[in-house]
């Protein structure tokens, strides 16, 4: 049943667990990944993969497996942020069999698998409070500590992260991009 958790200027918390959810959420992260990825991964492979619609049906299995967990943040009726929360990964559970994570070591840890806000919705707050939020469910959930990947340039994401509390442990993973792209994602952890 959807989190009816309310403030007091109309945001809300709802869990994702309904098609139009998996919808909101794979937009939102289409949107994402065009605005912050575009010049980092290949313009082909963003052109044929990155779609409004492309994670819907990953959403929905993590969703029917419970292996991860998709929370939106509503203004109103306007879901402007989403995060998918989980136990840390063996393979990645948002954007398909592109790479393997190697989380040794960190197997006992709570990940955020991923994270975006609606590009016309930055600089609002909601990041901040969908983020704080996540965090607090997996320690909910027993996590003692938590990460999250950030793409080596983001520098926008890193203080992000920074400002909440997290760091980079020094660990990173590479991320290839047909034809000859990869990326690096460096792991930021908190204690929680």
């Amino acid at each position: 049943m959807a989190s009816p958790s309310l403030f007091p200027d109309g945001l809300r918390f709802v869990d994702a667990e309904k098609d139009e959810h998996f919808a909101a959420m794979s937009l939102i992260h289409a949107l994402g990944w065009r605005d912050t990825y575009k010049g980092y991964v290949p313009d082909a492979y963003m052109a044929a993969e990155i779609t409004d619609d492309r994670w819907v049906p990953v959403f929905r299995k993590n969703y029917e497996s419970d292996i991860c967990h998709g929370l939106l943040l509503y203004s109103g009726d306007v879901p402007v942020a989403c995060i998918n929360y989980c136990r840390a990964r063996k393979s990645n559970y948002n954007t398909g069999d592109i790479c393997v994570f190697d989380n040794g070591g960190y197997e006992d840890w709570g990940e955020i698998a991923s994270f975006y806000t609606h590009p016309m919705e930055r600089g609002k707050g909601y990041g901040g409070i969908l983020f704080e939020e996540a965090l607090r469910r997996l320690k909910g959930m027993g996590f003692k500590n938590a990460f999250v990947f950030v793409l080596r340039e983001n520098e926008k994401a890193r203080k992000f992260y920074s400002s909440h509390g997290f760091s980079w442990d020094g660990t990173h993973t590479d991320i290839p991009f047909p034809p000859d792209t990869v990326c690096v994602d460096l792991r930021y952890v908190k204690k929680l």
